[in-house]
């Protein structure tokens, strides 16, 4: 199913008219039943008006169609670490190249509890990556902070995000690409690919990274 058929059969759930949610939510007239996907405004706009909704599932079409807790630590908001001035190093590298085949599902009990940085905005987790495809904005070795993505917040297509896939984490530019996300490397070196949507558990927007320099 695409994102637009998630969507839809959401509204037939809650027994909302396409037309009439259309013009509630601010949607454009016909936006749901163009064949073109939605764009990151309107799914900011559905965020709003349907806050009960799932977006990794209707993105994804993992999980459920309404909200639900999560157990995987990617999916977890700050405040549930309990420990306000700390967030959790995930104990795992994010691939900076193909998809690594690392194990997936990572508890709180199994990460590091490591000092806030203050100088990054707000983040949930953070997470070292290896590989050089994302050379020159990040190199082996550096530690990126993440933002995840959850209800309350959409996909920023174009900008650096960790996919938390059934083969293990990978870091990249991600654009939409029908029932897939394609995945965008800095070093020309390496080939574009493409992940199914249905292989994501979850995403993250990288919004700093931490990079130690040799003196």
């Amino acid at each position: 199913m695409t994102t637009k058929e998630r969507f839809i059969e959401y509204l037939k759930i809650k027994g909302i008219g396409q037309t009439s949610f259309e013009e509630s939510s601010g949607l454009s007239r016909g936006a749901i039943s163009q064949k073109s996907g939605f764009s990151a405004n309107s799914i900011e706009k559905i965020a709003i008006a349907c806050p009960d909704l799932n977006l990794d599932w209707l993105i994804t079409g993992n999980g459920e169609i309404l909200k639900s807790s999560h157990t995987n630590i990617i999916a977890k908001a700050p405040m549930e670490y309990g420990k306000e001035q700390t967030r959790p190093r995930v104990p795992l590298t994010a691939a900076a190249g193909s998809l690594s085949g690392d194990s997936i599902g990572v508890t709180l009990e199994q990460c590091e509890q490591m000092p806030l940085i203050h100088q990054i905005p707000s983040y949930d987790f953070t997470m070292f990556i290896k590989g050089d495809s994302m050379s020159p904005r990040f190199e082996s070795g550096d530690e990126i902070a993440c933002r995840r993505i959850d209800q309350s917040r959409f996909i920023q297509w174009g900008k650096i995000h960790v996919l938390d896939t059934t083969q293990g984490f990978i870091i990249k530019r991600i654009y939409d690409d029908g029932d897939k996300i394609r995945c965008v490397s800095y070093n020309p070196e390496y080939s574009d690919f493409s992940v199914p949507k249905e292989d994501i558990l979850s995403m993250s927007l990288v919004v700093g990274v931490v990079s130690i320099m040799e003196m």
